[in-house]
């Protein structure tokens, strides 16, 4: 791996965060036994503690098999706040493979080619394998970003086409123009970064006054769409399959849910145990007596 490309994204990965957040990963990295802890997401930009802070914890192991990662909710009382937190597990090694595109999954390049925080590692040896993967994460973004995008164009065109690729191949809707909305709010972190991932991926390029001109010659550019094909049409089922695995596994699920209703409703929900070991069922009898008590409060 480039290291000049390596040190910038551990450069990136070094940023301050708050420390409750510090804190509170560090407390769920060490009960998992994990390696490391990403911080992502909007909290990450935003430095607000309020809403759900998104983390990665990256345990030992080799890559897994199946649908990955495991999701979890958690509250935790710290200093007359409640933090909450919607915590994905996978391995280390898992993490890196998919950041490499060596599987099928295209979530984790996508979205660590975007800003993150490694807010608590293990030891500095680690935290330099996780700065590795992402460095990964960024050349396989930077591969087909240049093979989707034009001949010709700034960085910004190249990442918007990539964006625009990666959401359509995903089991989820976002507003139009999102992808324009990722770039305005995270400038720095892309300035420069798509020539280092180029030359970290051998890709040889031009560039002047800002326009770049990646020279993909045709083979090689017909072997990154390739690539992709595959991934973009089983995209939507591989992500219809882990949602629903998530829906059956997500350990503190009801507690997310009944803090997500009480948030945008109002309407405060009580857990039960039953409720709590069978979320998905208690769900239709939740949103009733939620809306019968919105109908009788209007």
């Amino acid at each position: 791996m480039n290291q000049t490309l390596q040190s910038r994204v551990a450069a990136g990965l070094a940023q301050a965060v708050a420390e409750p957040v510090r804190l509170f990963a560090e407390r769920l990295a060490q009960e998992a036994g994990a390696l490391a802890a990403l911080f992502y997401g909007s909290n990450l930009r935003t430095r607000s503690l309020d809403g759900v802070l998104d983390f990665y914890l990256l345990l030992p192991g080799g890559v897994e098999t199946g649908i990955w990662p495991r999701v979890s909710y958690h509250e935790w009382p710290h200093e007359g706040l409640v933090l909450r937190a919607k915590v994905a597990t996978m391995t280390l090694a898992t993490f890196r493979a998919a950041a490499a595109g060596e599987l099928l999954d295209t979530t984790i390049w996508a979205r660590f080619v975007q800003p993150g925080a490694l807010v608590w590692s293990r030891d500095a040896e680690t935290g330099g394998q996780v700065a590795g993967a992402i460095a990964c994460a960024a050349v396989t973004a930077a591969r087909l970003a240049v093979a989707l995008g034009p001949e010709r164009g700034r960085a910004e065109d190249y990442w918007r086409a990539l964006f625009r690729a990666t959401y359509k191949a995903e089991f989820r809707v976002e507003k139009p123009g999102r992808e324009d909305s990722i770039l305005a709010a995270n400038r720095a972190h892309f300035d420069g970064l798509l020539p280092l991932a180029l030359v970290a991926a051998a890709i040889p390029f031009e560039e002047r006054d800002g326009v770049l001109a990646p020279r993909l010659d045709g083979a090689e550019r017909w072997t990154i769409r390739h690539w992709w094909r595959r991934r973009r049409r089983l995209g939507k089922p591989y992500n219809l399959v882990r949602l629903l695995r998530a829906s059956a596994t997500f350990e503190g699920a009801a507690r997310y849910a009944a803090w997500k209703v009480e948030r945008h409703t109002g309407v405060p929900v009580k857990l039960t145990p039953w409720r709590e070991r069978h979320p998905v069922l208690a769900a239709p009898g939740v949103l009733w007596r939620v809306w019968r008590a919105r109908r009788n409060a209007s």
